[in-house]
């Protein structure tokens, strides 16, 4: 049997119990990562009780392995570029918001990946003709001259996401003032309770949700209204719809209550009748 190393076996145990202890398991990407701006969100993860470790693919999987958690090998198909794990009891979609929130961007590098679609839009740039043009031409940017100055003609998608960024193109987003890349963790999937959620599932729009939600409870309270369906908060509506229903019904056939009365006198009083006479007329 080969010799294992004592602190291999040490970082095996520490990443079981991390596992075992918290409820939610997150693979993040630390590639790109300065130091600088890793440091300041390890302290960021401190401050909202979130431990974030990083050690070899191989070691990740053991620990997997020997863990109490069902499935969490799931795990292993997102250990991307340098990969880490996030372990936390705050709820995954919290988690992929707070690290949304303290990315920064940074100009791009010749071979860095694009993190999403890279668009140049049209408009003036501050260039005069020269070389450049042929340049931005050489990028997939069309441009035109005006006033003297270099503008682009239209918006361009100069690099697909995923797509390695060349030497030429990382030239020309720097002096365009673009800055494509991502400083910060990238959240590819998380664990929790033998279900992975995946990046594109994790990163909602908050603003968007809540106002799909409002929309989608309004419907619904329409459509238990039309139905007549009681709940908490249709029931005051229903009733009050009732209420009035019924007495549109007592007005039309004379029928004399305490909440037609009013207005079966005055009814009445517009014929040149008595009340009685009114009713019995009916």
């Amino acid at each position: 049997m080969a010799h294992v190393a004592e602190y291999k076996k040490k970082i095996v145990k520490e990443f079981v119990e991390l596992i075992n202890e918290y409820p939610i398991i997150g693979a993040v990407n630390m590639e790109n990562m300065p130091a600088k701006q890793l440091q300041n969100l390890r302290a960021i993860l401190r401050d909202n009780n979130i431990v974030l470790k990083m050690t070899k693919r191989r070691l990740m999987k053991i620990a997997f392995e020997k863990c109490e958690k069902k499935d969490m090998d799931k795990l292993l198909d997102y250990l991307e570029g340098m990969p880490a794990l996030i372990f936390t009891k705050e709820n995954p979609f919290k988690l992929s918001s707070l690290l949304r929130k303290n990315k920064s961007n940074a100009p791009a590098k010749a071979g860095q990946k694009a993190p999403k679609d890279i668009m140049v839009q049209a408009g003036g740039t501050p260039f005069a003709p020269g070389p450049i043009i042929s340049q931005l031409g050489k990028v997939g940017i069309k441009t035109g001259i005006e006033a003297g100055k270099i503008v682009i003609k239209e918006d361009a998608v100069v690099a697909k996401k995923g797509e390695k960024i060349s030497a030429d193109l990382a030239g020309i987003l720097a002096r365009l003032g673009i800055e494509p890349m991502e400083i910060g963790l990238s959240l590819i999937a998380v664990y929790e309770d033998g279900t992975i959620f995946t990046s594109d599932i994790l990163s909602v729009d908050e603003t968007v949700y809540i106002k799909q939600l409002v929309q989608a409870v309004s419907e619904a309270k329409t459509v238990a209204i039309e139905i007549t369906y009681p709940t908490t908060e249709t029931i005051q509506i229903l009733l009050s719809r009732a209420y009035n229903d019924s007495k549109a019904v007592a007005l039309s056939a004379n029928i004399v209550t305490k909440d037609t009365v009013k207005e079966l006198l005055a009814k009445a009083n517009a014929q040149s009748l008595s009340l009685s006479s009114l009713v019995e007329g009916n």
